[in-house]
């Protein structure tokens, strides 16, 4: 570890980072994500995280946490994976997209915290392990910012976490290199990835990255045994067209009928002020699409439409799991069955 401080932005330690290789011109190269940064002396990558001091790259964000708390694990939004529990929810600065959409900017844009005299607290992993026990949570999640950006103090978290009997989550973009996954799913028990658009122009224009990485980390993941969500939200005008709709709900349907697809309303906020806010019947329309193309669970997550929130039995479509906002008031799947007619039904219940 070295000390480093930078205008606005303090940080009392710096972690030397996984996942990266020196280059002969004094460079490093990080291949923790898809950009595969090359860095230069005293620069940082995209997520301006990760810096370069003396040819050795450093996570200048370990253990600075600028936002932890117990939410339900409904919020990730994971709706198949202990429902009605609450995970420790955990996050540090950074994130390696530039979403002008992005709804937590504040901490996730580095630069912003930083403008914003954002204040993050130094915390060892064995401190959020044991928080999370006092709190009474199976889980924690690493979420609000992206965690690859703070993978090393996720992976010291989850191996304390794992050791203790708890689950580890990641809320992700899903921008994650091959290598860093492959480590990752050693610890990882599930993750609700962003699926932002299904247009490669979206993902350059609007979030400075690429789509196919992100499909790519969806369908590793399944082949991992990690379990899966995810989450679309849906900006009115950039991502809303029914023919982009019906690409990413084929794309989940064809990796697996049973992977649940969350569909989430935008507001304006961030860069997207002028953007209008989501009409409820788009989102009424895309569950529909999902449906039509196999989905077996599709929710809307953040309105209240009717029955938007609950899971119903594929089978014989009895009502399962309840949900008032992120509260579970009513579960009838016993032992991973449905009570009424013993179908299957896909998630980790216990």
């Amino acid at each position: 570890m070295v000390a480093f401080s930078s205008p606005g932005y303090i940080i009392s330690l710096m972690q030397e980072a996984r996942f990266y290789n020196k280059n002969a011109d004094g460079t490093v190269t990080c291949f923790l994500c898809a950009h595969n940064c090359r860095i230069k002396e005293g620069g940082t990558g995209v997520c301006q995280v990760r810096r370069s001091v003396d040819g050795v790259l450093y996570s200048s964000n370990y253990g600075e946490l600028a936002a932890a708390g117990v939410d339900p694990v409904e919020k990730k939004p994971l709706f198949h994976f202990l429902p009605g529990s609450t995970s420790y929810s955990i996050a540090c600065p950074g994130c390696n997209f530039r979403c002008g959409f992005c709804q937590n900017w504040q901490i996730s844009q580095a630069k912003e915290f930083s403008r914003l005299n954002g204040r993050s607290v130094k915390t060892e992993p064995q401190a959020v392990v044991a928080t999370a026990l006092e709190q009474g949570c199976p889980s924690l999640s690493y979420t609000y910012t992206e965690p690859v950006v703070y993978y090393e103090f996720a992976a010291d978290c989850a191996g304390f976490a794992l050791s203790k009997g708890l689950r580890n989550i990641f809320v992700t973009n899903g921008y994650i290199s091959p290598q860093v996954l492959k480590d990752a799913s050693q610890w990882l028990a599930a993750a609700n990835v962003d699926l932002k658009s299904f247009r490669e122009d979206f993902y350059s224009k609007v979030c400075g990255a690429a789509l196919r990485p992100v499909l790519d980390t969806i369908s590793a993941m399944k082949g991992y045994g990690i379990w899966v969500e995810v989450t679309t939200l849906i900006i009115p005008g950039y991502n809303d067209s029914l023919s982009e709709l019906g690409d990413i709900a084929a794309f989940i349907a064809g990796l697996d009928q049973d992977i649940p697809w969350h569909l989430s309303a935008f507001h304006p906020d961030y860069k997207f002020q002028k953007a209008e806010y989501t009409d409820p019947s788009i989102l009424e329309v895309a569950r529909d699409i999902g449906r039509k193309n196999g989905l077996r669970f599709v929710y809307v997550g953040n309105l209240e439409l009717e029955n938007g929130a609950n899971t119903f039995c594929p089978a014989c479509d009895c009502l399962l799991v309840e949900r008032r906002g992120f509260s579970v008031v009513g579960n009838k799947i016993k032992d991973g069955k449905c009570q009424f007619c013993g179908e299957k039904i896909a998630g980790i219940w216990k």
